[in-house]
């Protein structure tokens, strides 16, 4: 997926990395209408579900669904997550997450999404992020209709 926003830069991504609980699902269970744009997506990229599995279902979540899941240890999480940004290539792989522990991974990835919904955003993940969206399906429909992430990053 390629995207030229003028003044930001061209985004060439290939990854999305997406946290699990607070981002694509609230309190253990993926939220509603985001399994069909999970698989829309998967069509133009390759989708990374990165959890410490809080409530241990993320394995039922995500059954079905063209995600690779990454289960973090029991460690730094903010750099288990940057590390997994890295390992892709940060200027090819766009991140969405909300917690504090996601406020490396929003800075590193060329595309950094932090989602202020229902459960609330750290504010480093906030002051990290290229772009703030209320919901996570919005989040998702700025990469299947990417001219929504141009006129929000573009100057």
């Amino acid at each position: 997926m390629t995207i030229d926003i003028p003044g930001f830069g061209t985004l060439e991504i290939k990854y999305l990395v997406l946290d699990f609980n607070g981002t694509l699902a609230r309190d253990g269970r993926l939220l509603e209408g985001s399994a069909k744009l999970i698989n829309q997506l998967s069509n133009q990229l390759e989708i990374f579900v990165i959890t410490a599995d809080t409530f241990g279902t993320v394995e039922r979540e995500m059954e079905g669904l063209p995600v690779k899941i990454v289960q973090m240890g029991k460690g730094d999480e903010r750099e288990e997550k940057r590390a997994l940004i890295k390992k892709l290539g940060a200027q090819q792989t766009a991140a969405v997450g909300n917690g504090k522990n996601d406020e490396y991974m929003l800075k590193e990835a060329a595309a950094g999404i932090c989602i202020m919904g229902r459960e609330g955003c750290s504010p480093g993940a906030l002051l990290n992020a290229d772009a703030v969206v209320s919901d996570l399906r919005d989040a998702l429909e700025l990469f299947l209709y990417p001219k929504r992430l141009k006129a929000t990053l573009r100057y």
